[in-house]
């Protein structure tokens, strides 16, 4: 089953513009990894930047966490959030048409 994940980060004072692309180049290397299947960066109407993730198994996801690309996203982010970054994980349940019921 496909795990679904929301990371959200908050930009410290002044530091929005260089967080995004810090985030923005980190994102290659992240597609590149086995199972992922969504990364998208988003801008939120609260200001924050949130990172859309879509992993084919909790497998794949547990290695991405503890794998090159997210050292690398954490050093080059460092500094740039207010907060520590909210990582929410999620197994979908599917409604509606398969196209739009699940993500």
């Amino acid at each position: 089953m496909t795990v679904v994940v929301t990371a959200v980060f908050t930009p410290a004072p002044g530091s929005r513009d260089r967080l995004v692309e810090a985030l923005r180049t980190a994102v290659p290397a992240v597609h590149d990894e086995p199972g992922c299947l969504l990364y998208a960066l988003h801008d939120a109407a609260d200001g924050s930047i949130v990172m859309l993730e879509k992993w084919a198994s909790e497998r794949d996801l547990a290695a991405h966490a503890a794998g090159p690309a997210v050292a690398r996203l954490n050093t080059l982010i460092e500094g740039l959030t207010a907060q520590p970054v909210v990582v929410t994980t999620m197994a979908p349940l599917p409604a509606g048409s398969e196209e739009q019921g699940t993500l």
